[in-house]
């Protein structure tokens, strides 16, 4: 469980500025601080150096001043958190907060759901079994959503829905029914469909920064699991 974060320290995600881009720049290439190897923004994440040397997760890259960056996984950032890898890009002595990693976490998971209610708003997200079925008949999801306790069947019936006419299309299944609801409005959702478009770019570019940190397909659910990893193998890095 990820800890309480006082909001006024630890900036955690905005869909909004996720969605449209930070700052409205193109994603460059930086270096993390822990392997010195060069990679896109989108594989990364900004640790932002406060003022007073606080570490701050900047997972939407708006804040000015010194920033330093680490791979988007969770043991690039607790070696860079215990071991000194921040101080030493900073060039000063740093306050790095207990459970950075969860931090993270936390805040790409909440950018998620927020990302999930835009496009519920936008008419970007279908809902509902029904509806879910009609839609990957006709078009090709951008994302499949299932709640992590969502039945294998209706599972299986959308997926062979949606694979038939558009081969893998990822799935994300590491949010409960209650919490997929509360973020589209309604009490419960079990399946979701997000069409393609500018929002699922961004909410994939998150979604994989999440992958980092934790599974976002149950380990039981091996049809699934298959169909991600084609689907990531076939795919362009943003």
């Amino acid at each position: 469980m990820a800890p309480d974060v006082p909001t006024d320290l630890f900036e955690l995600a905005d869909a909004t500025e996720v969605a449209s881009g930070a700052r409205g720049k193109a994603m460059r290439e930086r270096r993390d601080i822990v392997s010195g190897d060069v990679m896109a923004e989108s594989r990364l994440i900004r640790l932002a150096i406060g003022p007073d040397g606080q570490v701050l997760p900047d997972l939407n890259s708006k804040f000015g001043g010194r920033g330093v960056w680490v791979a988007a996984n969770r043991g690039a950032v607790e070696i860079a958190a215990s071991k000194g890898h921040i101080s030493r890009s900073a060039k000063r002595k740093v306050d790095v907060p207990d459970g950075l990693a969860d931090i993270i976490e936390l805040g790409l998971r909440r950018s998620l759901l927020g990302m999930m209610g835009m496009a519920r708003r936008a008419g970007k997200l279908q809902s509902g079994f029904e509806n879910v079925r009609s839609f990957v008949r006709e078009n090709p999801p951008a994302w499949r959503i299932a709640a992590s306790d969502a039945a294998r069947d209706g599972r299986n019936k959308i997926r062979v829905l949606s694979k038939a006419p558009w081969n893998a299309t990822p799935i994300l299944g590491c949010f409960s029914a209650q919490e997929l609801g509360k973020a589209i409005g309604i009490d419960d959702a079990t399946h979701a469909a997000m069409a393609e478009g500018k929002l699922a770019k961004a909410f994939t570019v998150t979604a994989l920064k999440l992958r980092g940190f934790t599974p976002l397909i149950p380990s039981d659910w091996s049809e699934e699991i298959e169909d991600f990893d084609a689907w990531h193998a076939q795919r362009k890095t943003p």
